[in-house]
């Protein structure tokens, strides 16, 4: 089992490239950036969103809607935070083993000509080191899609052919895309990314029809975890591998938001990779240590084997 981290990489947390240098020197496998362009001024979250999106009432991450700046919307981070593509770019730059993950990107508030320009680069520089976690905004986030000239009743969709385009034009040298809501005519487009066809692509999103969608565009799948419950965790892991299996498809599992003291239950699923969040309040001396001590985990858990394995 491959370990994560993921990071609110913003102006005043602890300084990104020197965070991915030691990300990597404690030998966790992977870094995961969130995608936020900005936080609307006006929030218009609702109660009952706030709930589906910390997990409880009482969690953490609803606590941070309650800490907001913005009246009933997200924490400070979520609008100060880098940009996740271009950060990874510098991450790379500064590693030679660590993978490079987007935790999750909004595809659809992304153009994906120049988002798959962008990624199949990184993948080229990094030498195939890119990990492409998707997503089309949670309900909670629908004013920062709609800001974007983003139809919410209509993202899934959306976000379901941007990606079908990206992969004509990764893998063709002469791509084309004509869809409900992406249409482009006959391009040319370099570089193509080092891991082929593509760089992996991970559904995120813990929704009735998430599965179907890993399967039919995806590689693996982010579900997330957010209380002592699970919701089922299990039974989804189960039944995304069977019906992986029977399509012939290998589908890969990051949990997100990972917590070290359900770790002999993350073994137990068989999960492919745990992600675990570093608080964007820690620290510099409290980051040091929580990467320190994530890095002793890794090495613990690293030859547990996942049931496709």
């Amino acid at each position: 089992m491959k370990t994560g981290i993921k990071f609110y990489n913003t102006d005043e947390t602890y300084p990104p490239l020197d965070f991915a240098r030691l990300v990597e020197d404690n030998g966790i496998e992977s870094i995961w950036l969130p995608d936020h362009s900005h936080v609307p001024a006006q929030s218009r979250v609702r109660e009952e969103d706030k709930v589906a999106y910390g997990g409880t009432a009482s969690g953490a991450q609803q606590r941070k809607f309650d800490t907001s700046p913005v009246a009933g919307g997200p924490p400070r981070e979520y609008y100060r935070n880098y940009d996740p593509v271009t950060t990874l770019a510098m991450m790379g730059a500064v590693t030679s083993t660590l993978k490079l993950g987007t935790g999750i990107c909004l595809v659809v508030q992304r153009d994906p000509i120049i988002l798959a320009k962008e990624i199949a680069t990184i993948d080229r520089l990094t030498e195939g080191r890119f990990l492409f976690g998707v997503g089309a905004g949670a309900p909670w986030n629908m004013a920062e899609l709609e800001n974007h000239g983003v139809d919410p009743k209509r993202r899934t969709g959306l976000m379901l052919e941007r990606l079908e385009a990206m992969k004509q034009i990764w893998v063709n040298e002469q791509a084309e895309y004509h869809g409900k809501q992406v249409d482009f005519d006959p391009i040319y487009q370099w570089p193509k990314p080092v891991q082929q066809p593509h760089p992996p692509i991970l559904m995120g999103g813990m929704g009735p029809t998430v599965l179907d969608r890993a399967l039919s565009h995806a590689d693996g799948w982010i579900p997330g975890h957010s209380d002592d419950t699970f919701d089922g965790l299990g039974d989804r892991v189960t039944e995304l591998r069977e019906r992986a299996a029977a399509v012939g498809k290998t589908m890969e599992i990051t949990l997100n938001l990972g917590r070290l003291d359900y770790l002999d239950r993350y073994v137990e699923m068989g999960l492919d990779r745990v992600v675990y969040m570093v608080s964007a309040a820690a620290s510099e001396s409290e980051t040091r240590t929580f990467v320190r001590e994530l890095g002793k985990v890794a090495e613990e858990v690293k030859g547990a084997v996942s049931p496709q394995s």
